[in-house]
């Protein structure tokens, strides 16, 4: 049997595994090691080791513990419950007020750490109970509390991106630039649509009945905001901005973050040992798993290449001769169908060295069209990849939300509060492609000209 056949069935394999529940880092690993030694021989042990260096060696990577930390301090400490109050007595006179406060509440957690399971968690047990009692629509409700928990797929600071920026080569920061605009244009559809909806529909999402309310003076009101909002907004923006403006790299502003998260939670009176160990197994364990996936993808790809798989693919894609937008456009297809069985970090870290390849020959070809800029492909990717958290069968969000309240709502009317959210991401990435400014723009004023 030729190497490249053997590297087709390897690919095959993979999917079938991944789709059927089996561990997908250890699946990568040892369908990598089994079909390198039947078709390189020994020589693939050489490179299970090289390529596990060459992931450990990489210090972009420690961004992402440092991160999870952070985020898992803060939700922790019950920054989190106290920033929802503030916004939503900031919001309290917008039709869908709640909603939009959940939105507002999910879009400052995004941008605090790209945790997407915990804030649609909290964002569940905070805004569902109280939406309930206000009447809103059960689909309308779900949907707003699960598309305002995956903000933080794309808004710096991703993990997404980071893993992106490790597998395509590209600078991270950069990449979180570019990511500005587009995550909170995607967060202003939102707000959009939810505050129109609730015009058109009221009785899917009534205002708040007066003794619902939190009846607060103008003290009473700026003591709130004080206490649950400026603070988690000012550390943000500190460790963002830190990045942006080139003061710290994303490891450093990581590392900033997390000081900064265990100094609100001692400003909040919640730093204690219990909370400290807790935020430290879960950071281990996400971070663990991220670990274990990136060598075994870093093994699977390097495989398949001396397979020969990735010239097998290549030919095929030429041979279609497609231009770069149609292959640009193709790719995010692809994308977006194994969003709905795959989760984001299983397309990123396996599937996104198939594409980028190919997207560098088209580079070559046309280096001046943003369709083969790698930057540009990535931040559209992530954009993309939001519907991988609400697209059925495999819509995490849902689940996070389903386990967090219970026999209150069904699966099915949770996926179908999430549809609409899924058409607005959609028109989100047509809107992007339109108007690239919002992507370069940023990314080009802190950083300067450059198409890769």
């Amino acid at each position: 049997m030729s190497p490249e056949v053997l590297g087709l069935i390897m690919i095959a394999l993979m999917v079938v595994s991944i789709m059927i529940g089996f561990p997908t880092a250890f699946t990568l690993m040892a369908l990598g090691v089994t079909f390198g030694f039947l078709g390189i021989g020994f020589v693939v042990f050489d490179l299970v080791v090289q390529r596990t260096f060459f992931v450990m060696q990489n210090d972009v990577l420690v961004a992402i513990p440092l991160f999870l930390f952070m985020g898992y301090v803060i939700e922790r400490a019950g920054i989190l419950d106290e920033l929802f109050h503030a916004v939503q007595a900031m919001f309290g006179w917008l039709p869908g007020s709640i909603a939009v406060a959940t939105l507002a509440t999910g879009t400052i957690f995004a941008t605090a750490t790209g945790i997407v399971g915990a804030s649609v968690t909290l964002l569940g047990l905070l805004a569902f109970p109280v939406m309930m009692r206000a009447k809103y629509e059960k689909t309308f409700a779900a949907g707003a509390i699960t598309a305002s928990g995956t903000l933080g797929i794309l808004i710096p600071p991703s993990v997404l991106l980071i893993l992106y920026g490790f597998v395509a080569g590209v600078s991270v920061p950069r990449l979180y630039a570019g990511a500005f605009l587009p995550g909170f244009a995607l967060s202003g559809l939102y707000l959009g649509y939810i505050v129109a909806r609730a015009k058109i529909r009221p009785n899917d999402a009534p205002m708040m009945a007066k003794e619902l309310r939190e009846k607060l003076d103008r003290g009473a009101m700026a003591a709130l905001i004080l206490r649950g909002f400026v603070p988690i907004t000012a550390l943000i923006l500190f460790v963002m901005g830190a990045i942006f403006l080139g003061f710290a790299t994303p490891s450093e502003g990581a590392a900033l973050g997390a000081l900064g998260g265990l100094l609100l939670a001692a400003l909040h009176k919640r730093l204690n040992f219990g909370m400290i160990r807790e935020s430290v197994f879960l950071t281990v364990r996400a971070a663990a798993m991220v670990g274990w996936l990136l060598v075994g993808s870093s093994i699977f790809a390097a495989v398949f290449a001396r397979l020969g798989g990735s010239a097998v693919i290549s030919t095929f894609v030429t041979n279609l001769n497609l231009g770069p937008e149609q292959f640009f456009w193709l790719a995010q297809g692809l994308i977006f169908l194994l969003g709905w069985p795959l989760e984001w970090t299983e397309i990123t870290i396996i599937f996104m060295p198939l594409f980028l390849p190919l997207l560098a020959q088209y580079h070559a070809r046309y280096p001046d069209n943003i369709s083969t800029d790698a930057f540009f492909f990535g931040i559209m990717a992530a954009l993309n990849q939001q519907t991988s958290f609400l697209s059925p069968p495999v819509a995490m969000s849902a689940f996070y939300l389903k386990g967090v309240v219970g026999k209150a709502i069904t699966l099915n009317q949770i996926f179908q509060g999430m549809y609409p959210f899924m058409g607005i991401q959609i028109f989100a990435m047509l809107v992007l492609w339109l108007v690239p400014w919002l992507a370069y723009g940023p990314a080009n004023l802190v950083y300067g000209a450059s198409l890769r």
